[in-house]
């Protein structure tokens, strides 16, 4: 099957909205909307496409992007592999130079139905922010708990994991409460994590995080589910939560952690290696802090997912 390398942009303006242009019905997936860029000429890099492309589609020069979400689809006519960037600034005023519908959408109102399936994963990268907070100490103090998670929303953080393993499902759901109208003031969401039960918690929170047994307890991505995401360790690990259509994925450990020494590291050339092979966004996690989250991003993570670099 012929595979096409495809340059894509997610240009973002001041409001936060992507540009997006419809596909000319007589072409593959005609009608559709799309993330514009287009395919790499023979001997020609990913970004020099992108420029090229861009200038060529919008007359735009880009000038700061950096990579979002790599994602291979197989079509029934033909393969497409597609290297996404999201683009922050750029010179000229983008307008359809091939007669192309152009709109300016927030992520959040992005319909997938209304995209080629290949562009679905670039949706769920696009709405989902670059920190994501792993609950720490103190869960049996929820003063000083929620105090320490109002400062972190305080800092920016808008995708939250409630994780208190020690707490009995009636303090674990006493918590929740307080942190849930916390997040919600402060326009973030929110996910759930029991150790036995989380399965049992669909519909309480945002959503639910997994952990590894959780996930190949699945067989079909439940239809309550929220906002669906888990711990991978692995290739099999990633692989599962794609096939279940998870919305995102945390791996690790990529750097050497404190909380477990013992664990052999990926590193970040193992990390971007086992990112290309799957189609959803993913979190770095282990020994990661602000001070990493560009080169998360470098190496194709959606960001970094943290305890103690983010609580």
């Amino acid at each position: 099957m012929t595979l096409i390398h495809v340059a894509a942009a997610a240009i973002i303006d001041s409001d936060g909205r992507v540009l997006i242009s419809k596909r000319h019905e007589h072409l593959h997936q005609g009608g559709l909307w799309e993330f514009p860029g287009g395919k790499l000429e023979p001997g020609e890099s990913v970004e020099a496409a992108l420029r090229r492309e861009l200038y060529e589609e919008l007359g735009i020069r880009i000038s700061r992007f950096e990579p979002l979400i790599r994602v291979t689809h197989n079509y029934a006519e033909c393969s497409v592999l597609l290297d996404v960037y999201r683009v922050f600034s750029y010179q000229g005023e983008p307008r359809g130079m091939e007669g192309q519908p152009l709109n300016w959408v927030l992520p959040e109102a992005m319909e997938p139905a209304l995209f080629p399936a290949a562009d679905r994963p670039i949706i769920s990268a696009l709405q989902l922010p670059s920190r994501y907070l792993i609950t720490g100490e103190n869960p049996a103090n929820p003063e000083a708990f929620c105090a320490r998670l109002e400062s972190a929303l305080k800092r920016g953080c808008r995708l939250l994991q409630l994780r208190a393993h020690g707490l009995s499902d009636v303090a674990y759901r006493s918590l929740l409460g307080e942190a849930l109208a916390l997040s919600q003031a402060h326009g973030a969401r929110l996910l759930i994590n029991r150790p036995q039960r989380s399965l049992d918690w669909f519909g309480v929170a945002d959503g639910v995080h997994l952990n590894r047994h959780q996930l190949f307890e699945l067989t079909a991505r439940p239809q309550a589910a929220g906002l669906l995401g888990a711990s991978c360790h692995d290739l099999q690990e990633l692989k599962q939560a794609e096939r279940l259509g998870l919305d995102y994925a945390l791996l690790s450990p990529v750097l050497p952690t404190a909380t477990h020494p013992e664990a052999r590291p990926l590193g970040w050339a193992q990390f971007r290696t086992l990112l290309e092979q799957v189609n959803i966004p993913v979190y770095a996690l282990g020994g990661m802090g602000m001070e990493q989250l560009s080169t998360a991003r470098e190496h194709g993570a959606q960001g970094i997912a943290a305890i103690r670099g983010l609580w």
